[in-house]
């Protein structure tokens, strides 16, 4: 039976749904207005000032849920992308995502929007709000497979830093840059273990330390004013040393979402702050295994850079991407809930 589109007002908004180790992806295909701006970040700028009703549309209940992520694909102004990308989550627009980077590689090989593939490996050069990333896809007979990144200079910001933390006095912990900021702890420091805890204790310990940085903690960022903010917490294992078994994190990020997967933008932020603390080397690949998921990436460093004046590193992250549907959503006038709600 075809399908067919209910009676509603506007245009729909068609999406195609992923998830990279868990975490969802809602790529966004159509159905939003021209984005006003010259650059990405003026675009991020704009959709937040202007057309923040559609996030609240597809990311909130009853079309997403709290803990929904999505890919709105716009053109860039660097002319080696081969697409720009806005992210969004349940409380607005990030600067980075390497889970979302993962599976923009597969989805833009698989909806060509780059030249035509070729084997072992197709390059798709994307443009995030902060800076260009590069994609390289696994291609074999006409089939995409794992993808691997290599992001913006990720750098470590500042260790062993002391906040009080409301709930659990003085808490020690680093600031990193990834792509966006955060702040990494180890969970024992609150009596918890990200495999094994309730997700709840996790995410009340994490979001009371993302607020304490917050407040107490000035970041800035050598080329944006707009990449300096904090972006959530990481909770650790505490096993930052290398080893090849894998370490385990997860990331409280935006207002207390929780990632499914180990945090692309995280890992690489937390392959930084090892680097610089000299417990990995350069091309010392580690596994990263998410606490809620056991869903893994690996990353390792593979070039020291700068960025401003901080010494930072080149990392590389690598994940699988898989596609669970694809959508076409409508909303009615009379409706009085279209423009989404959230549970807490």
């Amino acid at each position: 039976m075809e399908t067919l589109l209910p009676p509603h007002e506007g245009d729909e908004l068609s999406v195609v749904d992923m998830h990279t180790g868990g975490e969802p992806l809602r790529i966004i295909l159509s159905g939003y207005p021209e984005v006003k701006g010259d650059g990405v970040l003026s675009k991020r700028r704009y959709v937040r000032e202007h057309l923040d009703h559609l996030r609240r549309v597809l990311m909130y209940e009853p079309r997403g849920h709290y803990d929904m992520y999505g890919a709105l694909i716009v053109e860039s102004e660097i002319p080696e992308a081969d697409l720009g990308v806005l992210f969004m989550h349940n409380e607005g627009y990030s600067t980075m995502c390497g889970h979302a980077v993962i599976a923009l590689g597969r989805f833009a090989v698989d909806y060509k929007l780059v030249k035509a593939p070729c084997s072992p490996e197709t390059q798709v050069n994307i443009h995030c709000p902060c800076g260009l990333v590069k994609a390289f896809v696994e291609y074999s007979e006409g089939k995409t497979g794992g993808v691997r990144f290599l992001s913006v200079p990720a750098f470590a910001f500042a260790t062993d830093v002391t906040v009080a933390v409301d709930g659990f006095g003085e808490v020690t912990v680093d600031i990193s840059y990834g792509g966006a900021f955060y702040a990494f702890v180890d969970s024992q420091r609150f009596g918890l273990d990200v495999t094994k805890s309730r997700t709840r204790d996790l995410v009340d310990a994490a979001t009371a330390v993302t607020k304490a940085v917050k407040s107490q903690v000035k970041l800035h960022h050598p080329t944006s004013d707009d990449l300096a903010f904090l972006y959530g917490t990481i909770l650790t294992d505490g096993k930052d040393d290398y080893s090849p078994e894998p370490t385990a994190n997860m990331c409280v990020f935006a207002e207390a979402q929780v990632d499914r997967s180990p945090t692309g933008s995280g890992v690489t932020a937390r392959v930084a702050l090892q680097y610089s603390k000299g417990v990995i080397r350069l091309k010392q690949t580690r596994t990263f295994q998410s606490g809620a998921t056991g869903s893994r990436f690996t990353g390792k460093a593979v070039e020291e850079t700068r960025c401003g004046d901080f010494k930072a590193v080149v990392v590389e992250v690598a994940g699988k991407a898989f596609y669970t549907g694809v959508s076409r959503f409508v909303r009615e006038p009379d409706d009085e809930l279209t423009r989404g709600f959230l549970l807490k």
